[in-house]
C-alpha cells in the first residue's frame, strides 16, 4: 500500500552489473580484487585477446605508429592485471588508438569489452565501472 511504511517498490533497468538486494536491514559485502581468482580457461583468454590484438597491430598498422601502438597495448595490459585496475588507464588507452590508430579502434575494443577484462575491472568496485562510463548514470 503507497504510503506504508513495509511497502518497497523497485524498478530496475539498463545493464545491471553485480548484485542487487532490496529490503530492509540488507547488509552487503564486497571482496577486494584478491577475490577474484580467474580460472586457468579465464587467464588463457585474455592472454589469447592480447596476443590477438598484437598480432593484428603487427600485421596491420603502418610502421611509423606499430611501435607505440605496441607499447599502449602493453599500458593496457598492465592495466588489466594491476591489482587494482585503473579505469582511467584503460581509457587512455583507447583514446590513444582513436586519435592515433583509428582502424585498430575494433581491435582495441574487442579487449576492453572482454567478459575476463569486464569481470577483472568490476571486482575493483562500482567506482570503476562508473569510471569507465560502463554504468547508466
Amino acid at each position: 500500500m503507497p504510503g506504508d511504511n513495509d511497502s518497497i517498490n523497485v524498478s530496475i533497468g539498463g545493464n545491471v552489473v553485480g548484485p542487487i538486494a532490496v529490503g530492509k536491514n540488507i547488509t552487503q559485502t564486497q571482496a577486494g580484487r584478491d577475490a577474484t581468482v580467474l580460472t586457468a580457461t579465464e587467464r588463457q583468454e585474455l592472454d589469447d585477446a592480447f596476443a590477438t590484438l598484437r598480432a593484428q597491430i603487427a600485421a596491420a598498422a603502418p610502421s611509423e605508429t606499430r611501435d607505440a601502438a605496441l607499447a599502449q597495448v602493453a599500458e593496457l595490459e598492465q592495466a588489466v592485471n594491476d591489482p587494482e585496475p585503473d579505469p582511467s588507464r584503460l581509457q587512455r588507452v583507447a583514446r590513444w588508438f582513436a586519435r592515433n590508430l583509428p582502424t585498430m579502434g575494433a581491435a582495441v575494443a574487442t579487449v576492453l569489452i572482454h567478459p575476463v577484462v569486464g569481470k577483472l575491472v568490476g571486482a575493483a568496485g562500482d567506482a570503476a565501472v562508473r569510471e569507465l562510463g560502463l554504468d547508466d548514470s
